[in-house]
């Protein structure tokens, strides 16, 4: 079968076409609906490719009965024979005559990051000598990948400033095919900043004094179409570092956006725009000082009631033991009295368990006077209902269902008992 004569190739800025249905394919079938693939003998869908999403639009056809056929083009990907299918849940018969439409807002917003990022990826080249080694578009926010390490912010603002003069300065933009060898001579020759592995015609998109790549997807014009391009940020990547950009249309959309939130913010703090980092560092400050003082607060309280428990549980047979759940206190709290309380009162073992959250957690904690280990002791008990935990001789902890929790306290009181008793036997 001859594949679709790709018309996006010769002219980016087709938004309409007819063509012929080649051939049609059922991919999937869920219940009553299914999801077909039509090959035309034409298109000016571009399929999914070299980080560039697929365009979408609509089949316009008449059935046989004479009625309009409207048909929703959801994706458009190509097969490893070259075919372009076009993914649709109405089938059309082979040999269907089509007036197809491109959905040109989204194809246009692509054409302008596709191109924006061939105009940033060779100023970065050319600025810091960082190549890039992919290419994202995404919904919102496109992405290159470079191979460099961390770039600062003065680099980056003068590489955007660069990008967008090359942008006001309106360069044409130019797409032509050329023999396979002519385009090997032109990436020896540094000429080209890469190739793709294929036989055949390349197609070749040069900005004027600045970019030539060998490159298959859609492009504006001029580089004045691109429509200004905004840097949104970076981070560091296993190849190297991620740039995060936004052309056009996006790029304004994206400034509006912060343009609210800095209003926003504005308002919620009282305070110009000008005075949020001061008045953001202030709210940091004092941040830390109420974590300070809330911190403070906990251990005064843990204090207390560590030293409550200890009088509200007293020493028989030479231990106390205080064993005691509770479903309003969290877990940092629960361990902070546990471990308060073993070290406030002798011949002490605490078994506390804090139920706030599902699994519950356990914490067993004994004073410096017993040697035995709570550690060893929790692990065991825990590993015999299938579950994990331990810790220091002095403190331990696990977690275990609620429902499995009043067993394992019984458990763990019983070996604290055998513990302490075995190392403080009762007097005769």
């Amino acid at each position: 079968m001859r594949v679709s004569e790709r018309l996006y190739y010769a002219d980016s800025f087709l938004k309409a076409f007819s063509a012929t249905v080649t051939d049609v394919r059922e991919l999937s079938r869920d219940g009553d609906e299914s999801v077909w693939q039509l090959a035309l003998n034409r298109t000016a869908f571009y399929p999914t490719s070299g980080g560039q999403p697929c365009d979408t639009g609509m089949l316009h056809a008449t059935s046989r009965s004479g009625a309009r056929l409207e048909v929703p083009v959801e994706s458009v990907e190509e097969d490893e024979h070259g075919e372009v299918w076009h993914y649709v849940r109405k089938p059309l018969a082979a040999g269907t005559a089509v007036d197809a439409a491109i959905d040109w807002e989204r194809r246009f917003d692509h054409m302008q990051q596709h191109t924006g990022q061939h105009l940033l990826s060779a100023v970065f080249l050319r600025e810091l000598h960082a190549p890039t080694v992919s290419f994202h578009l995404g919904d919102a926010v496109s992405t290159i990948d470079l191979a460099s390490g961390a770039v600062g912010p003065n680099a980056l603002e003068n590489v955007e400033r660069i990008a967008n003069q090359i942008i006001g300065e309106d360069r044409p933009i130019a797409m032509r095919l050329v023999a396979r060898a002519e385009a090997e001579t032109m990436l020896a020759a540094g000429d080209l900043r890469k190739l793709p592995e294929r036989a055949g015609e390349i197609r070749i998109v040069e900005i004027a004094d600045c970019d030539r790549n060998a490159c298959g997807g859609t492009h504006v014009r001029s580089t004045g179409q691109i429509g200004g391009l905004l840097l949104r940020g970076t981070e560091k990547v296993s190849r190297g570092m991620r740039v995060e950009f936004v052309c056009g249309l996006r790029a304004v959309r994206a400034a509006h956006a912060d343009a609210a939130i800095l209003a926003q913010t504005c308002a919620a703090l009282s305070a110009g725009a000008p005075d949020i980092p001061a008045a953001v560092e202030r709210l940091k400050a004092e941040a830390r000082a109420g974590a300070k003082e809330r911190q403070r607060l906990r251990e005064s309280l843990a204090a207390y009631h560590a030293a409550r428990l200890a009088v509200e549980v007293p020493i028989e047979h030479g231990l106390r033991l205080v064993d005691r759940s509770w479903k309003d206190h969290d877990r940092d709290y629960v361990k902070l009295l546990a471990s308060r309380l073993a070290a406030a009162a002798p011949s002490t073992v605490a078994i506390l368990c804090a139920e706030e959250t599902s699994p519950a957690r356990v914490f067993l904690a004994r004073s410096l006077d017993f040697e035995f280990n709570c550690g060893n002791v929790l692990k065991e008990a825990l590993a015999e209902r299938g579950f994990r935990g331990g810790g220091s001789p002095d403190l331990a902890q696990g977690d275990i269902p609620a429902q499995e929790l009043p067993s394992l306290r019984a458990s763990l009181a019983r070996a604290v008992r055998n513990a302490a008793g075995s190392e403080h036997p009762p007097q005769k």
